[in-house]
């Protein structure tokens, strides 16, 4: 088809993370992506990890490794709360976690995303406890990643501000954590500019999460679709010398892969 033609063509392919559930990439995706030499951001829910075994894990990154793929991986995030002041709540979002770890090693990604959990909300009545919890939850996981060679990225989600993010990567960044920028999620549910993330974020942030939205709600458009201004990012992000070690598209369709390969082919700046 057409929209496969134009993106065998494109020689950003190669500079891009795809972002892939597990279960769809082994329901027909794992085909595409590697005929199409997509780098895949694997997505891990609940589901997916106690789907997966070790032997399916080692059959998919190896078809990965052997065609010269980058891979990352992505976490868990849905009901878990790494900060939770319930010790029980913490312990299931730790089990996760740690089944999610014990991929890494199979699958060698270059970075791994996970969401912090942090909502104001929620949590800003308890919010140095919160934070603490949550220091003593990422704490060995980063430390783990480390070892087997990759960064923990940690992503803002509903953070208003940098400031709700900035002094957990501040506490973490000895394990190597990095900040993973997300401008869609920044879009609808920050309540500073993208530009003041940049800013405050600079010295931690090492991958990019892009796709588009009008504000409104976590739409995971193609980029160009909404109104984010890619643009003027990248020229921030350029002129602060920042070059992520990784970019992931974030469609949630087929066509929008697409539509965010040619938005950004004529503005890419690495």
């Amino acid at each position: 088809s057409k929209m496969e033609h134009s993106l065998m063509k494109n020689p950003l392919t190669d500079q891009v993370q795809v972002n892939i559930p597990y279960r769809m990439l082994i329901d027909g995706y794992l085909d595409k992506f590697l005929e199409y030499q997509l780098n895949p951001e694997i997505g891990f829910d609940a589901g997916a990890l106690d789907l997966i075994t070790f032997s399916d894990a080692e059959g998919v990154a190896k078809q990965f490794h052997q065609a010269g793929r980058t891979i990352t991986l992505h976490g868990p995030f849905i009901d878990l709360s790494p900060g939770s002041p319930d010790p029980d709540i913490r312990e299931v979002s730790r089990k996760r976690f740690d089944q999610f770890a014990l991929l890494v090693p199979i699958f060698k990604p270059l970075t791994v995303v996970c969401h912090t959990g942090y909502d104001h909300k929620r949590y800003w009545p308890i919010r140095e406890q919160w934070m603490e919890n949550s220091l003593q939850t990422w704490e060995p996981l980063a430390s783990t990643f480390k070892r087997e060679g990759t960064r923990l990225m940690l992503e803002n989600v509903y953070e208003k501000t940098p400031l709700e993010i900035l002094p957990l990567i501040e506490n973490l960044k000895s394990h190597g954590v990095g900040f993973c920028l997300d401008i869609g999620h920044q879009a609808v549910f920050g309540s500073v500019p993208l530009s003041q993330w940049v800013q405050s974020m600079s010295r931690h942030l090492q991958q990019l999460h892009l796709h588009d939205n009008n504000g409104e709600q976590d739409d995971h458009w193609g980029l160009g679709l909404g109104n984010i201004n890619v643009q003027r990012l990248f020229n921030e992000l350029d002129s602060l010398g920042i070059h992520p070690l990784a970019v992931t598209l974030e469609p949630h369709r087929e066509e929008d892969l697409k539509i965010s390969l040619e938005y950004l082919t004529p503005i890419w700046p690495w």
